[in-house]
């Protein structure tokens, strides 16, 4: 009973109340060594998400992921459709990376590294911070009516989030459609690109709700990642943790009395002034355990060492540590889950850098042209197909020819030689005539090279039909 009643928070979440109705949070301001740490990988993050659609490495955008004309970017490195499967496998590798990083460092990437929690804590809240004050004082504002200072205070703060709003859904854009393009269409206005300027607004409207209104819920409800770190995590992983046991010792916590020995009467040094909780933007009490709502952002780890260092006692009641060390005094040590998932990481790392070394600059395909048969020419069997090539470099290549390699015969290009402008492609129709001595099979195999110039720059097999022999 006493361990269900110890539990029964699990129950519930801070950010609703008693009668199922939104609990709004309102975090303390948070202050001290890790605030500041946070603060400056923010702007290293900010200054890179906000760039990188504008940043351009051999003429390529650094990233791109623009799905109507297939088109993606990844750190300047050009992908196809054709190279889907690199697309899959760096994925792949992004996950078992956060897999691996999960099981060592718990939800650590949420508190420092998450778009969601860099925005809301090192922007919107601090614009909040600034025009509103701090807990207190927001908590007051929202109380009272709706006075010439709260109107003032208000639109200020929400006009400030919309602008911001619609800088973040232009860069979003941008990642999409291509920052150059973006530009473009900013020079020619609104009106001349609504279909533009429509989606904007949506966007606009989508981060808005979420940085103004619905905020630590997506954490809580909306994100994948708090449910997953309940399967990876165990007594090794370190996560922002309170030392029950220095805290607690047999009889509790206690307030704060002046020349009171706490050891000798049983308490721990948790004085329950309550500041891990008031700062917590999650709204949850870090000194119940682990929980699914924490997001590691250290914000109780700063108030309780400024606590402890006001009152003379040793920083660090909370902390980063596994539940081990805490509990046993055990060091970090690699175990064989975090053994598996680091193999499956380097495994997987090494395929990639393979097949991106093998990957060809370019990418030809030829399909025999469906529902037409071969025609006979005399001597000659010619079939029709369709072809594409791909010049994923950022070089235009000249007078594309295709020519046979492993037969007699010759092809023919409608519309000539092509050129292929960098990062583009050129399809068209061919005719392939092959003497009939050449031939061995009704379904022959045959070689053709694809040359830029006379240079044989790519090959491909497809099938020829004839008569049968």
């Amino acid at each position: 009973m006493a361990s269900q009643e110890k539990e029964i928070f699990r129950d519930s979440i801070g950010t609703i109340n008693d009668s199922g109705k939104r609990n709004f949070i309102y975090p303390k301001k948070p202050k001290g060594k890790f605030t500041n740490y946070r603060t400056y990988v923010s702007w290293v993050l900010l200054g890179m998400l906000l760039s990188f659609p504008f940043i351009k490495i051999n003429g390529n955008q650094f990233m791109l992921f623009n799905l109507s004309d297939r088109k993606f970017n990844i750190f300047g490195y050009p992908f196809w459709p054709q190279d889907f499967y690199l697309l899959v496998i760096s994925l792949l590798v992004g996950i078992v990376f956060i897999i691996v990083f999960t099981v060592i460092f718990g939800r650590i990437f949420c508190g420092w590294m998450c778009p969601q929690t860099i925005f809301l804590e090192m922007v919107f809240r601090k614009i909040e911070f600034a025009i509103e004050g701090d807990r207190n004082k927001q908590i007051k504002l929202n109380k009272q009516g709706w006075t010439t200072e709260k109107i003032r205070k208000k639109t200020l703060k929400w006009s400030l989030f919309f602008i911001i709003s619609f800088i973040i859904a232009n860069v979003f854009l941008a990642y999409f459609i291509g920052g150059d393009e973006l530009i473009q269409h900013v020079k020619e206005g609104p009106f001349m690109q609504i279909g533009t300027f429509i989606k904007l607004l949506v966007f606009t409207g989508v981060f808005y709700f979420v940085f103004a209104w619905f905020r630590e819920q997506a954490c809580i409800i909306v994100c994948p990642y708090g449910r997953l770190q309940g399967v990876l995590l165990d007594n090794k992983s370190i996560n922002v943790a309170y030392d029950y046991k220095r805290g607690e010792h047999e009889k509790g916590r206690k307030k704060f009395r002046k020349n009171e020995d706490r050891n000798a009467l049983g308490h721990g040094d948790c004085i329950d002034c309550n500041q891990c909780v008031v700062v917590c933007p999650t709204g949850i009490d870090i000194r119940n355990g682990t929980q699914l709502e924490c997001v590691n952002c250290t914000a109780c780890i700063d108030a309780c060492d400024e606590v402890m260092d006001r009152i003379g006692y040793e920083k660090g009641l909370i902390r980063y540590a596994s539940e081990d060390s805490i509990a046993k005094g055990e060091k970090f040590k690699l175990t064989g889950r975090l053994k598996f998932y680091s193999a499956v990481l380097l495994l997987l790392i090494g395929l990639l850098v393979s097949l991106l070394f093998v990957r060809n600059d370019v990418d030809a395909t030829i399909v025999r042209l469906p529902g037409k048969m071969f025609y006979t020419e005399g001597d000659n069997i010619k079939n029709v197909y369709t072809f594409k090539v791909i010049n994923k470099t950022i070089n235009q290549i000249d007078d594309v020819a295709l020519k046979l390699i492993n037969h007699e015969g010759e092809i023919t290009m409608i519309g000539g030689n092509s050129v292929i402008k960098k990062q583009d492609l050129t399809e068209g129709t061919i005719f392939v005539l092959i003497p009939k001595k050449e031939l061995k099979s009704s379904k022959e195999k045959i070689k053709i090279g694809v040359y830029s110039k006379g240079k044989l720059i790519e090959t491909v097999i497809t099938n020829f039909p004839g008569p049968i022999k």
